[in-house]
């Protein structure tokens, strides 16, 4: 799918081609004002368009959508925006690649350890969406780069940060500035995606982190999350039995102990958890997926009902 049509815009388009691409997909059907451009979908959007519709996949190529934590969860659910036609994409998170972060999280692998999450991120998701525009930003989601953070146009925010202070601060704000959200629950010590579900977050069950963030934003930001009431937040959540860690045998018998680089951060140091749980890529990447789906639903449907009440006039 292109960008809207400018000069400058077609020789970028055209410079980002790979070889076997015909030219002539990126063309032009029309110059409008940027609120009502009209793209052409490009095939590597094809099967998007089929589903969506491509006045629902144009949609998604006129959004930016904020992924704040980039781990197991936020890194599927990032990949999954781009390989539906979101056209704009912030990463947000400080942390860099460790090797334990391998076994679940798309940007770690062999040469990425140390770097920072959301640059190696960006970088695969040009590859996969090469017109989308993919913003890096490698801070600490809290209250002081909240406003830099949520600044600008932000269609949805996808929540997959695991430090409860800052989540609880990012869901507030989003309820304050009004910005729709989708967030995360715990995700680790669960082996069945077949069980995550989404629900208001007053609805979720099973779930002691869910438990624990409804009890700050009580405390702190006064939100009535009573169950069967709609707290504005939707959250992805699993009610499975989790399962508790299983110390490896490099431990010693002295617990657990930090190898991630930047890991004594003074932000959310690793070295400090009171218990560190064991993750499947396919139950933290099964929550990122559902986050994904949330927003990309939400958006097209958006566009269905404009378009409804459009030909109603």
């Amino acid at each position: 799918m292109q960008l809207p049509i400018t000069k400058d815009a077609q020789t970028i388009l055209r410079g980002s081609l790979a070889p076997h691409e015909p030219p002539g997909v990126h063309e032009a059907l029309a110059q409008e004002p940027a609120e009502d451009v009209i793209y052409k979908t490009h095939r590597r959007f094809d099967r998007a368009a089929r589903l969506f519709s491509e006045p629902g996949l144009h949609k998604l190529m006129r959004s930016r959508v904020l992924v704040i934590g980039v781990g197991g969860v936020g890194s599927f659910a990032a990949e999954a925006l781009a390989r539906s036609g979101v056209g704009h994409i912030v990463l947000v998170d400080f942390d860099r690649v460790c090797v334990t972060n391998t076994n679940r999280q798309l940007h770690a692998m062999q040469g990425t350890i140390g770097k920072q999450k959301v640059e190696v991120m960006a970088e695969r998701l040009r590859l996969v969406h090469p017109t989308a525009k993919l913003e890096a930003v490698p801070k600490f989601y809290n209250a002081e780069s909240s406003d830099e953070i949520l600044r600008g146009q932000v269609d949805f925010v996808i929540d997959a940060i695991d430090n409860l202070s800052a989540k609880a601060h990012l869901l507030a704000s989003c309820l304050r500035l009004g910005l729709p959200v989708v967030s995360s629950m715990g995700a680790a010590a669960r082996m069945d995606p077949t069980q995550v579900r989404v629900a208001d977050l007053a609805d979720t069950y099973n779930d002691a982190f869910a438990g624990a963030l409804r009890k700050l934003l009580r405390k702190e930001y006064g939100l009535a999350l009573v169950a069967k009431t709609e707290s504005g937040i939707q959250a992805v959540f699993s009610p499975e039995q989790v399962t508790p860690p299983s110390p490896p045998a490099y431990d010693e018998g002295e617990g657990f102990r930090c190898v991630c680089p930047g890991g004594k951060n003074g932000l959310h140091d690793c070295d400090r958890r009171a218990r560190i749980d064991g993750t499947a890529a396919f139950v933290t990447g099964a929550f990122g997926l559902v986050a994904a789906s949330v927003v990309v639903r939400t958006l097209v449907q958006r566009e269905f009902e404009a378009a409804a009440r459009q030909g109603a006039r």
